[in-house]
């Protein structure tokens, strides 16, 4: 037996790195640097932060956001996004709101604007969308005018906004308009100026650069996340939020923390 142990160990030492946390229980968390940065500046929620008020995130759309595949509410995408911004600025008050329903489409998020967007006053949306649109092979073409109508009402509660593009997944890749879908939000968020998250390159990145199987990241539908990719998604787009601040802000956010820490006695 203890030959056996030492012949596996042996063996994983000599795989390439992704080969590695392929067969590892945790891969490591890492990203593509075109999904660390975002197009746009967070303006809204750079203000709030220099004013020391509170900053409000919904989280808007479909199985992703509500946390399908997730082990509990605490493991979901939005859920960790808090705690991962906490962490990056510590001091500010961070609030995500997870408006996830699962099965939703675009005009179905869009039927929900006013409670769930305009109703929660947010500094800042992530819109997670497309994906049940490319599955449903309703058409993506009558897409488009309702993605630019959800944009204008976000711009009108003067709230920043980050779209969040669809998941890499064999159930999604099998059908021909998923790169239309990716190409359409990218070209609509281009013409909006407002930034995409690329949850699809991250994703692919995982299975191309890194040699992550999809089952490690991908629940057993092979469709939905787990904990693991809903966390690395959390953290990626946690380090592109914060990157798109004023780094002086952030840092004078951590600064004022740190003074206000109580110091050892004696000290």
């Amino acid at each position: 037996m203890r030959t056996l142990i030492a012949f596996i160990f042996l063996l994983a030492a000599a795989l390439p790195a992704g080969a590695q946390d392929a067969i590892s229980a945790t891969p490591r968390c890492n990203a593509p640097a075109e999904t660390l940065k975002l197009a746009q500046p967070l303006t809204r929620v750079a203000n709030r932060l220099a004013r020391r008020q509170p900053v409000t995130i919904v989280a808007i759309g479909s199985s992703s956001t509500a946390g399908v595949g997730a082990s509990a509410p605490e493991t979901t995408y939005p859920s960790r996004l808090e705690a991962e911004l906490k962490a990056r600025i510590p001091g500010a008050a961070i609030r995500v709101i997870n408006h996830g329903v699962s099965g939703d489409q675009v005009r179905d998020m869009l039927a929900r604007f006013d409670t769930h967007v305009r109703g929660e006053h947010p500094d800042l949306v992530l819109w997670q969308l497309g994906t049940n649109t490319i599955v449903s092979e309703t058409g993506i073409a009558p897409t488009s005018p309702i993605i630019h109508e959800g944009l204008k009402r976000i711009r009108a509660t003067g709230a920043d906004t980050v779209l969040i593009d669809p998941q890499y997944a064999p159930k999604v890749l099998r059908y021909a308009t998923a790169d239309i879908m990716i190409d359409l939000i990218d070209e609509i968020a281009r013409d909006e100026q407002v930034s995409v998250f690329q949850r699809f390159a991250l994703m692919r990145h995982w299975k191309t650069n890194a040699e992550i199987p999809f089952e490690m990241f991908l629940s057993e539908d092979l469709f939905h996340m787990n904990d693991w990719s809903y966390g690395c998604m959390a953290e990626t787009l946690a380090r592109a939020i914060v990157a798109a601040l004023p780094q002086k802000l952030v840092e004078e956010t951590r600064s004022t923390v740190s003074a206000m820490s109580p110091r050892p006695a004696g000290q």
